[in-house]
């Protein structure tokens, strides 16, 4: 029973060395140069060491969120371009009802303002 595991206990082990080993020597090996322009905040505007409660734009949350919400569902045009021949044209009108259901809610979010960053 070991024996059919082996080979896969052994890519585990392999893996995890070869990962360690090229993270360390990174470390070792990369520059060390901090200045102001890579310790600043890059993503969402912040000071990195304040205070955990001060108040902020909610719209950062909302972009996120907006984004996460699209790329997933253009994730779901994947199985449906994968199984093109096997569908045929039912399979082609729902992706394409599905991709107007998505144009449809991001032109109401993009007239919203939801985009916008001022």
């Amino acid at each position: 029973m070991t024996a059919e595991y082996f080979p896969i206990f052994l890519f585990i082990l392999i893996a995890t060395v070869f990962g360690a080993f090229l993270v360390f020597t990174g470390a070792m090996l990369g520059p060390h140069k901090p200045d102001s322009e890579k310790n600043s905040p890059y993503e969402c505007g912040f000071q990195a060491f304040e205070d955990a409660r001060m108040r902020f734009d909610v719209r950062y949350y909302l972009v996120a969120i907006l984004f996460i919400l699209f790329d997933l569902e253009l994730a779901f045009l994947f199985p449906w371009a994968i199984a093109n021949d096997y569908i045929g044209l039912v399979g082609f009108g729902t992706a394409m009802l599905f991709l107007f259901i998505l144009t449809v809610g991001f032109i109401y979010e993009w007239k919203k303002g939801a985009l916008d960053w001022d």
